[in-house]
């Protein structure tokens, strides 16, 4: 939209550190989705039922003892050697939260009442929180969505020329995240939810990742930049679709519904897959996910889809990788694709061959943010010449 000269810069006017504070959240970003993964493939995401606390604790207990007498103890017993990941997790997506407040305060400080903005609907999520802990659920989701409701206007208002829109948007990202993170204890492992946590881990760190592109200002200037960038921007929905199956099939625990056969599915081609149960994304409030809580079939579903797209994405991929291979200057684009995808595929397989162990499954989602890496970073760089 256009901006009025008191409320829009004519020229980008950013703080001389913005770009080195946005490498550095992108690098936590991926430390957090990576982490994040670990938690939940150790099956430690329940492991602090209340939140954001951990049985009342902002660490968590030393022994099953301090943790007696809390509330949350009667709804999980306490757990050493899992609560530890799930509150670490907490506090490094804190961090996190933190240094996207300071980078949406450094773009905004040069628009109108900018500061005050962000400030606000902070200090509105801020509120919410304590209210969320002392059972004001209605009071505490008014705040969080006032919140919400400012950084969005602000991100609608302002142009991008000082990454004051994509600062504000990534911070509202951040703010929604935490209440996934919050009703992904609270409702029990919800698969809808968890995948929305997946996705928007990830959609934090590409919005990161395009801003310290932005911010660092290292373009690569190609004749047929906008063909490259269709190219590129193709292979990344068709990631994304893939990574969203990935959440889905890691939150209904379909990961080895096919037994340990590969190429093959519980011992044939295309066995009975139930994709209208296995595909139902809302279910009810109350139901305890842990371990899954379909049928076979309906796992079966979920794997085969996550294969069938994995082919496609792997084709594009390559297709994607060749043409840069023929571009000038693209070589190491190219080769980087290759490797990261043929090493997906690789991780993807070694997942099911040797019963999902948790490096390897950690690994894997691990790679698919690399993948993520490569192509936002491409349609951040790619333009034409002049």
């Amino acid at each position: 939209m256009s901006q009025s000269p008191t409320s829009s810069p004519a020229r980008p006017a950013r703080y001389r550190h913005f770009h080195r504070i946005a490498w550095l959240a992108v690098a936590l970003t991926l430390c957090v989705v990576v982490f994040g993964a670990f938690v939940r493939l150790s099956d430690a995401g329940l492991s602090c039922p209340d939140w954001p606390t951990c049985y009342g604790r902002a660490a968590w207990p030393g022994a099953a003892q301090e943790a007696v007498g809390h509330a949350a103890s009667e709804i999980r017993p306490f757990e050493t050697h899992k609560a530890w990941r799930e509150q670490v997790h907490r506090h490094l997506a804190a961090s996190l939260g933190i240094l996207v407040l300071v980078l949406a305060l450094l773009a905004a400080r040069r628009r109108r009442y900018g500061i005050a903005q962000v400030l606000a609907a902070s200090a509105l999520v801020a509120a919410a929180i304590p209210l969320y802990m002392h059972g004001e659920h209605v009071a505490a989701s008014a705040l969080a969505i006032a919140g919400e409701a400012i950084l969005l206007l602000a991100a609608l208002r302002w142009s991008n020329l000082d990454l004051a829109r994509v600062a504000a948007l990534t911070l509202a990202v951040i703010v929604f995240q935490a209440l996934l993170g919050m009703w992904t204890v609270t409702w029990l492992l919800k698969p809808i939810v968890v995948m929305g946590h997946l996705l928007g881990g990830l959609t934090t760190f590409s919005l990161l990742l395009w801003m310290a592109w932005r911010a660092t200002d290292r373009p690569i200037r190609l004749a047929d930049a906008a063909t490259l960038r269709r190219w590129v921007m193709g292979g990344l929905i068709l990631l994304a679709l893939q990574i969203a199956l990935g959440g889905w099939v890691s939150a209904n625990y379909a990961a080895l519904s096919c037994g340990l056969d590969f190429p093959k599915c519980a011992g044939q081609w295309w066995p009975q897959a139930d994709f209208r149960e296995g595909f139902v994304l809302w279910r009810g409030i109350g139901v305890d996910y842990e371990g899954g809580v379909l049928d076979g079939a309906s796992r079966i579903a979920i794997q085969l889809a996550h294969r069938v797209v994995a082919v496609l994405l792997a084709l594009y991929l390559l297709s994607l990788a060749m043409r840069l291979l023929r571009t000038p200057g693209m070589r190491g684009w190219a080769i980087a694709l290759v490797v990261l995808t043929v090493g997906q595929v690789a991780l993807g397989i070694l997942n099911v061959k040797l019963n999902l162990p948790l490096p390897v499954a950690v690994a894997h989602n691990g790679g698919a943010a690399l993948l993520l890496f490569t192509l936002v970073s491409l349609i951040a760089r790619l333009r034409r010449p002049g």
